[in-house]
């Protein structure tokens, strides 16, 4: 006769608290937000699955949710660990035991738990299913349909794919979180641990190395009874080999760092292995096409490459976010290094790298075609996407003296991103490294001095701007490449030009604009070329002459889609219609200038505009919300170079606007102003001009001295301040 099956507890002794979950080892820290989110989920959804990275916290945070619900369940919250499973044959065992079930009845294991759970208001946690997910993925749905009091909330890589299935992705802590937590666990095994002062800096540090992945925190704090903070963060480029002890009563998969994440290794199938790998030379975010190109081979075809990253994604290896730039993917740092390592032992790290260099060669020259056109925006963020990538490829252009062309190639390509987007510097460091290695002059060499002379003008680095630009023009001069020597005297035109030297700027620039058009060259520097040569002809007085040269640049942007050099005509017609005290007018332009040059984050550009406003602003009678603009000119200045470029031409806009506003408020009133400006940051600073609205006037709207430009061949602005020699500029 069959032994009927029956609890495990004997019926005399005193019955326990429903429920399965294990106490928790130590404090549970942070997760706030999510914790709150599982939980709602849990009351809206009866199968709610937590995917996340190996080591991410998942487990934690669903035993704790389950914790805060368990009274919603007369009949218990039970835990099911299935991560030592291999066999799908077992699952139905584990189930059982799990919820303290023994049957000798001889009855199938899942008819046991079914009738078992029917009747029953009970919460499951499943955790570590994702070797056996299509068995655990049949289970939960049969027992869902057959007993309707019983929710499930699973913890796996991937989801299970089953009807009614919620899923919550469980990211990397947020930073705060993670030095929380860091702290907490440092401080369990040294009472004197602090966090505070260099310390915490490096502690933050740390955090952010580590992707602020819970368990690797956990493991680095582990390591403080051997090591500083300071020590941990220098082994990080071996961060496998310094995370290699846990708490012995871990989960084996969860007793290294290393261990953590090839635990998820294992369980790939080999295409999902290798792309794995192969996703492992990328730096930072990419794209599809990226992916297919770089990391499609005989082994894996581009057009496979989609299915086997969609299962990456899937079991949370791989990142998906939407960007700016579009859909975009990502490795951890710590899943990105474990791939790298399975790269080497490939041996198919240099071929990768080769790969992966030539498709940003290629996604770097395809921006600077489309940059004159009407997608400079997604240009720019596109740009900002990869830049992770285009230095990685760069630092491996300029590893090999023989890749050094393409080094130089890729960094002077770059030029509408160093100097449209406000990466100045950053380019010109690219710049030198790339011009520093020796190298017969060609192509590639001659753009990259032309672009390094662009981007030193623009620092106020007269010298070096100067020696790489008549470097660039002779050897244009003696190799016979006109576009390069077009290019170089269009940016001594620029550098005299903001010189003061407005004669000389004149005819640079005319020369290389009739440069210009012999060769059919249009683009965004062409255009910029006309823009200057306004601006010489503005500042010495010749406006009529000035205003037709932009209105032809903001006709030719507008038709091409073109913003980044219309906000600098925009900015041109502005001083022109302030000049003829048409202030509504000159507001109007100087205010699409400033939205523009902030959506590409084009500081020197922004503070222009900024300061121009400002002058208006005055002329307009608000002299108190002059000043504030004036003062977060100031502060821009810091992060673009010597303020208004040294220039008496640039400077006079802030040299009229602070002696009008100073007159009206009085200057203990102007320098309170102006200093409440010097608190703004760019995005404030943009949003204020973008705000404002001019008062009615209740001042005189024309600054003293003001008014229209003066004679033509004049050699300074009305107004314009002393130079700093002390003598007038004419």
């Amino acid at each position: 006769m069959r032994r009927p099956f029956r609890s495990r507890t004997p019926p005399d002794a005193p019955l326990p608290a429903p429920g399965g979950l294990p106490a928790e080892p130590n404090r549970f820290v942070g997760r706030d937000a999510e914790l709150s989110e599982v939980v709602r989920l849990l009351g809206e959804s009866r199968l709610v699955t937590v995917v996340g990275v190996g080591g991410v916290g998942k487990t934690r945070l669903a035993l704790r949710a389950a914790d805060q619900v368990q009274k919603r369940y007369c009949d218990g919250a039970w835990l099911a660990e299935l991560a030592a499973l291999r066999d799908p044959e077992l699952l139905d065992h584990a189930l059982a035991e799990a919820l303290g079930l023994t049957d000798h009845s001889g009855r199938p294991p899942r008819r046991v738990l079914a009738e078992h759970l029917a009747t029953r208001r009970a919460l499951l946690v499943l955790d570590g299913f994702e070797q056996l997910i299509d068995a655990c993925g049949a289970l939960v749905a049969e027992l869902l349909r057959r007993a309707p009091g019983l929710r499930i909330l699973a913890v796996g890589r991937r989801p299970l794919r089953v009807a009614g299935e919620t899923t919550f992705t469980l990211a990397p802590m947020a930073e705060r979180d993670a030095v929380t937590l860091f702290t907490d666990r440092a401080t369990a095994g040294d009472q004197g641990f602090r966090a505070e002062g260099e310390r915490l800096t490096a502690v933050r540090e740390l955090c952010d190395r580590l992707d602020r992945i819970p368990l690797a925190l956990e493991l680095a704090a582990g390591r403080l009874h051997a090591l500083s903070v300071e020590q941990v963060l220098d082994r990080l480029g071996d961060r496998f080999r310094v995370l290699t002890e846990g708490r012995r009563d871990a989960p084996a998969r969860h007793r290294t760092l290393r261990t953590a994440i090839g635990w998820s290794h294992e369980l790939c199938t080999p295409e999902e292995r290798l792309l794995w790998a192969r996703l492992s030379v990328f730096a930072g975010p990419f794209d599809l096409d990226a992916a297919e190109y770089v990391c499609g081979g005989p082994e894996l075809p581009a057009d496979d490459v989609f299915d086997v990253l969609a299962e990456l994604i899937s079991q949370s290896l791989v990142i998906r976010e939407e960007t700016p730039a579009g859909t975009r993917y990502r490795l951890l740092e710590t899943v990105r290094a474990y791939g790298a390592e399975w790269l080497d032992a490939l041996a198919e790290t240099d071929r990768l790298r080769g790969l992966h260099r030539d498709w940003y060669l290629g996604l770097a020259a395809w921006y600077e075609l489309d940059w004159f056109g009407p997608r400079q925006a997604e240009v720019a963020a596109g740009a900002d996407s990869a830049l992770p990538n285009l230095r990685a490829a760069l630092e491996l252009c300029l590893e090999n003296p023989e890749d050094a062309h393409l080094g130089r190639h890729l960094a002077g390509t770059l030029w509408f991103y160093w100097v449209g987007c406000g990466r100045l510097t950053e380019g010109r460091l690219w710049l030198g490294r790339a011009l520093a290695l020796d190298s017969p002059s060609d192509g590639a060499r001659l753009k990259a001095l032309w672009v390094l002379g662009y981007v030193a003008v623009l620092q106020g680095d007269s010298a070096a701007a100067v020696g790489a630009l008549h470097e660039c023009r002779e050897e244009a001069a003696r190799s016979g490449n006109g576009p390069a020597r077009a290019y170089a005297v269009h940016r001594l035109g620029c550098l005299a030009l903001l010189s003061d030297e407005m004669d000389r700027a004149e005819r640079l620039l005319r020369s290389a604009l009739d440069a210009y058009r012999e060769l059919g060259e249009l683009n965004s520097n062409v255009l910029m070329g006309q823009v200057e040569l306004a601006l010489a002809l503005v500042f010495q007085g010749d406006l009529d002459a000035a205003v037709e040269l932009c209105a032809e640049v903001r006709e030719i942007c507008e038709d091409s889609g073109e913003r980044w050099t219309r906000a600098y005509a925009l900015y041109v017609l502005a001083y022109a219609a302030w000049t003829r005290e048409e202030h509504a007018r000159a507001r109007t332009l100087i205010t699409e200038s400033v939205a523009i040059h902030h959506g590409f984050r084009d500081r020197v550009g922004l503070v222009l505009s900024v300061e121009l406003l400002a002058l208006v602003t005055a002329s307009e009678g608000d002299p108190a919300e002059a000043a504030v603009l004036q003062g977060a000119a100031t502060r821009l200045w810091r992060s673009v170079g010597p303020p208004l470029f040294g220039s008496a031409y640039f400077g006079a806009p802030r040299v009229r606007c602070e002696r009008y506003a100073t007159e009206l408020l009085g200057a203990e009133e102007y320098r309170a102003y102006e200093e409440e400006g010097r608190g703004l940051s760019a995005d404030a600073t943009a949003r204020r001009a973008l705000a404002h609205r001019p008062p009615a006037p209740a001042v005189p709207r024309r600054p003293p001295s003001g008014g229209r430009g003066r004679a033509r061949g004049a050699r300074k602005p009305a107004d314009s301040p002393t130079t700093r020699g002390g003598e007038s500029a004419g």
